[in-house]
């Protein structure tokens, strides 16, 4: 997966809703239960459960006769390592062009 496919997956807001309710179960989360706390039906939670899984944001793994998710932080820490990059960048960019801009040239 690509820094794309997880900032594509993480731009629905739902799909971040997902993954902040996961994240509170230690043990992982069935699609059943989330959408019992989500104002979508249970296929639409799937469905996004599916685009966080492709994006490996989430990992599944079946217990019994359920399907339980959990969030798999890796991916998230990476795009997060690359963003933190960037924004450095642009700070130094933005704190250099105050500078000329100050210094009235």
């Amino acid at each position: 997966m690509t820094a794309t496919d997880v900032f594509a997956a993480l731009g629905d807001p739902t799909r971040r809703q997902l993954l902040e309710l996961i994240g509170e179960h230690a043990g992982g989360a069935s699609a059943s239960a989330l959408a019992g706390r989500m104002p979508i039906s249970r296929q639409a939670v799937t469905q996004h459960l599916a685009v966080l899984e492709e994006a490996r944001l989430v990992a599944r793994a079946r217990r019994g006769r359920e399907v339980m998710y959990t969030v798999q932080p890796e991916e998230i820490a990476e795009a997060a390592a690359w963003l933190s990059v960037r924004a450095s960048c642009w700070r130094d960019r933005l704190d250099a062009l105050r500078a000329e801009a100050e210094s009235g040239v």
